[in-house]
């Protein structure tokens, strides 16, 4: 598939999985039979992903993620999110990092950190 294909499908992705509340159908429609997980808190496997939306939702009901960026380069996309765990809280930067084959996708990594506070410069995280 063209970058910009699988630029469009992990957003698609992501957005139906964490903000539309329907992992198990974004699930279905997006990740390959096989999913390797990289962040260690999640297992392997599109159900583990699927249990893992479910108890983070469980924990944060009304967790909402903002994807500010992302961009595409063969096989690879990389977005970069604010993920907020309950309203007006300053949430985290997120950087995640999405295989896909065949059109699925089947690898993901992620860098996660807190927005502090205070900030050295003027600039945002995003």
């Amino acid at each position: 598939m063209p970058a910009a294909d699988n630029k469009a499908l992990v957003i698609a992705f992501y957005e139906q999985a964490f903000n539309d509340h329907q992992p198990e159908e974004a699930a279905a429609a997006h990740l390959g039979e096989t999913y390797t997980q990289h962040n260690p808190e999640a297992q392997d496997s599109p159900q583990a992903f699927v249990g893992y939306v479910h108890w983070l939702r469980g924990q944060f009901p009304e967790l909402r993620l903002d994807i500010k960026r992302a961009v595409a380069e063969g096989d690879l996309v990389v977005t970069h999110s604010n993920l907020h765990l309950k309203p007006g809280d300053r949430g985290m930067a997120v950087a995640d990092f999405w295989r896909l084959a065949d059109g699925k996708i089947v690898e993901h990594w992620d860098v996660i950190q807190e927005v502090p506070e205070k900030s050295a410069n003027d600039n945002t995280m995003f």
